[in-house]
């Protein structure tokens, strides 16, 4: 069965209490140890103490984890009708051709006559 954040953290603070009992009942330095005595005391007490705390600090919940990024939303768009145009109704098709016109036997003349298919 896994350990839950509570037992952890409950762990860890017995721990702190425990280690905080034992700095308490050390014996106070004499002033026969003179100065050094009362300097490696103080200095193990504060590697001790920051011990603990820092468990206690990294004994803490994670946080949670980011919510899930959204599930992409593809849109099926409609399909669009577009009706032919209507049929057209063509007329003849015409245009202009320049054709020779005979005056009379000897002369002509071009003119522009509009032919259609």
């Amino acid at each position: 069965m896994p350990a839950s954040s509570f037992s952890v953290v409950a762990r860890k603070g017995v721990c702190a209490v425990l280690v905080g009992a034992a700095l308490l009942s050390a014996a106070p330095a004499s002033a026969r140890d003179g100065r050094n005595g009362a300097l490696i005391g103080g200095a193990a007490a504060g590697v001790i103490g920051g011990l603990a705390v820092g468990a206690l600090l990294n004994g803490a919940a994670p946080p949670p984890p980011p919510p899930p990024r959204p599930r992409p939303v593809y849109v099926e768009e409609e399909p669009v009708y577009v009706a032919p145009p209507p049929p057209r109704r063509r007329g003849p098709i015409c245009h202009y051709e320049r054709r020779k016109v005979w005056l009379d036997d000897v002369e002509f003349t071009y003119r522009n006559v509009e032919v259609c298919e």
